[in-house]
């Protein structure tokens, strides 16, 4: 039996009863090659999924722009009913072309029939927390989301969604949210190599609100650095955990989603809530990027 793991503490999304280990997962791998149609062992991904809940993991991130459909589906499959504990978040903003590309969907039709892929495809009558992805391929873009977070605030008050965040936003873009609804995570870019949010989340920590970095690892490009590999090689780890672990020790906001289709690799992200990281090795990393 999968013994359940200390996953970096836990943290509660401002306003709420949800209580988030801080290691959780991040569901985008399991859909197929360019996170199109389903995966080659369905199975398989299956398997991961019920590896990580049985292992502690209550956070999983999806978005029914995964496959399409398919991430969803999948979760669905393995998990459901779902656990009282487990928080799923999910985005809108996005759709994916017949060409595979990914294509902004922010109009009011898009982002409502969005939600409802969400829910029918999850099997769930309301959602945990919804977040607007907004700007470019990699970063924010300037201009002003309050007609998209104001479609998502009315669904909120139809009862089909719990709590908003934002993903892919500025320190700007995000102050104009909170002026609109309350947000209980931001989800960017960020990772040991990639820090122009440091400042962001600074502020966001003294709000109490969760910092979700997407691509940790470096996402379609790896993290490639010698002092990770040194740092693992003195602690007998792997370059993968210390970037992890990095983060986790970088600010008690911070919520990881390391996304794997194998189950092998699962196992070696959650350990990585068990390091520790020595403050010369902090320092060191600190340098990257």
């Amino acid at each position: 039996m999968t013994k359940r793991m200390d996953l970096g503490g836990s943290f509660t999304l401002p306003g709420t009863s949800m209580t988030l280990n801080r290691m959780g997962y991040g569901a985008m791998q399991l859909a197929g090659p360019g996170v199109w149609g389903p995966p080659r062992d369905v199975d398989g991904a299956i398997a991961v999924l019920r590896e990580a809940v049985t292992s502690g993991v209550n956070h999983i991130d999806t978005s029914d722009f995964y496959g399409p459909h398919v991430t969803n589906q999948i979760i669905k499959r393995a998990l459901h009913p779902y656990p009282d504990d487990l928080v799923i978040v999910t985005k809108v903003g996005a759709r994916r072309g017949e060409d595979k590309s990914w294509i902004p969907a922010l109009s009011h039709q898009e982002l409502i029939d969005a939600v409802h892929d969400n829910l029918r495809n999850l099997g769930l009558d309301k959602l945990d927390v919804v977040n607007l992805r907004v700007g470019g391929p990699m970063g924010p873009s300037e201009g002003s989301i309050e007609e998209p977070l104001t479609v998502l605030v009315e669904l909120k008050q139809q009862g089909l969604i719990r709590h908003l965040g934002l993903s892919n936003v500025s320190l700007a873009q995000f102050a104009e949210g909170q002026r609109i609804t309350e947000l209980v995570c931001v989800q960017n870019l960020y990772n040991v190599a990639q820090r122009n949010d440091d400042g962001f989340i600074n502020d966001l920590a003294k709000q109490g609100i969760a910092y979700v970095p997407f691509f940790p690892l470096g996402g379609f490009s790896p993290l490639q650095s010698a002092k990770l590999e040194a740092a693992a090689a003195s602690l007998g780890s792997t370059p993968m955990q210390i970037a992890l672990a990095w983060l986790l020790q970088r600010s008690p906001n911070i919520l990881l989603i390391p996304g794997t289709s194998s189950v092998e690799h699962l196992r070696e992200n959650l350990k990585a809530a068990t390091l520790q990281l020595p403050s010369d090795i902090i320092k060191n990393l600190g340098s990257i990027g």
